[in-house]
């Protein structure tokens, strides 16, 4: 009788131990990577599909939607230029961007590519301009030119 309650209690002090198997654990980091994606300062790209590519990598190390704020958040395990694709759509349809994050030592950003229209937004805009005024000014003096005649 002894043995069956020395047993019992055995059991009853070992449970714990097999019940922490199934128990979910986590840990809070305070590392990554977080690209933000937006279609106008106030307006994010929420929701919209995205992929995450390591350097050199055929298959996604990451897949899913961006928040509600259009961010894009993921852990690299190694340095080089990262891409994230991302395709939203907005009030004119799909649109994609394709983002290149080059990782440095200590898998910290080092740096990262801006589209060719974001980085010359001023220059397009002055060009722009420019032509603009100029069609104005030659259909003006087209239509002025025609009216004398």
């Amino acid at each position: 009788m002894k043995k069956q309650i020395f047993l019992a209690c055995l059991l009853f002090l070992a449970f714990p131990l097999f019940c922490y198997a199934h128990t979910v654990n986590y840990a809070v980091e305070n590392k990554g990577v977080t690209v933000r994606v937006f279609y106008s300062e106030n307006d994010p790209a929420s929701y919209s599909q995205y992929e995450v590519y390591g350097p050199g990598d055929q298959l996604p190390h990451q897949t899913g939607r961006t928040d509600k704020n259009g961010c894009v958040s993921f852990l690299p395990d190694r340095k080089g230029i990262w891409k994230v694709k991302v395709w939203g759509e907005s009030e004119h349809g799909f649109h994609g961007a394709d983002i290149s994050v080059e990782i440095g030592e200590g898998l910290m950003v080092k740096g990262f590519k801006k589209p060719l229209v974001a980085t010359y937004l001023k220059l397009f805009i002055g060009v722009s301009l420019i032509f603009g005024l100029f069609g104005i000014i030659t259909l003006w003096r087209n239509w002025r030119g025609k009216k004398a005649s």
